[in-house]
């Protein structure tokens, strides 16, 4: 998987054949891009940026994830930084550049922390995965 945005990489990604009691647990493909989305930008964000997921965000302000560094336990919120996670199915560059675009619009709504923001957009067609920081 080609990593690309503010960070730059290439990951080798490695699963065994799905079974059909696999494909029943998640019949509803939009979740289930959702679900992968996060597993797969949790993973690069830690490689890339050397962050981790601290806590689930409320809904509402605009971003899904607190992170920070592994080791930071000064919560709530002092040190750390948002992250909001999107996934597509299948889409060109110009559909990954405009979901990024879109979510860094959504994330603004809770610019007053005053914290940064991380947008990762995966495409799991190539698949390819998009981190950029506003």
């Amino acid at each position: 998987m080609s990593v690309d945005g503010d960070n730059k990489a290439d990951f080798q990604l490695t699963w065994e054949a799905l079974i059909e009691r696999h494909r029943r647990t998640c019949a509803d493909l939009q979740e289930a891009t959702e679900y992968g989305a996060y597993g797969l930008a949790v993973l690069v964000l830690r490689e890339t940026v050397g962050k981790t997921v601290m806590e689930r965000s409320a809904k509402g302000p605009g971003f899904d994830f607190w992170i920070g560094d592994e080791e930071d336990s000064q919560l709530p919120f002092k040190g750390l930084a948002r992250f909001e996670v999107s996934g597509i199915l299948n889409g060109d560059d110009s559909a990954v550049q405009a979901r990024v675009t879109q979510k860094k619009k959504q994330v603004s709504v809770s610019d007053i922390h005053g914290s940064p923001a991380y947008i990762a957009v995966v495409e799991f067609g190539r698949p390819l995965t998009r981190v950029e920081s506003k």
